[in-house]
């Protein structure tokens, strides 16, 4: 069973920076992607950025230039830099997995954490 654990939310004001992390646990080998998705109350759920197994990069418009996502030091671990952070970047940010390798099993699953609460106020 995979769990997928964030971490680092919090308050900031606007022009601030927060670090999220994200790990998971398991007994799993590796997974074909990670990424951030984020939702606001009243909105759906939106992708911020995915980071493949081999390194590629995807950002939503609306974070491009101020977020990036990158892999953690440690093995299926997945980090958020947020920079010049907005109003509008207020929700709940949420770490999902994708595509689970057990060895050589593959399963095409999606994992997601719980959240973790980011409020850009002053």
């Amino acid at each position: 069973q995979v769990q997928l654990v964030e971490s680092g939310g919090g308050l900031v004001q606007p022009g601030g920076s927060l670090r999220l992390s994200c790990a998971a646990s398991g007994s799993v080998d590796r997974f074909n992607g990670m990424a951030w998705y984020r939702q606001a109350p009243g909105t759906q759920r939106e992708l911020v950025a995915h980071i493949s197994r081999g390194g590629s990069t995807i950002y939503s418009d609306s974070v491009k230039g101020r977020f990036t996502i990158s892999e953690g030091n440690a093995k299926n671990t997945v980090v958020l830099q947020m920079n010049s952070l907005k109003p509008e970047d207020t929700a709940v940010y949420l770490c999902s997995a994708n595509g689970v390798w057990y060895g050589d099993t593959y399963y095409n699953t999606q994992y997601w954490g719980q959240g973790t609460q980011v409020t850009v106020s002053s």
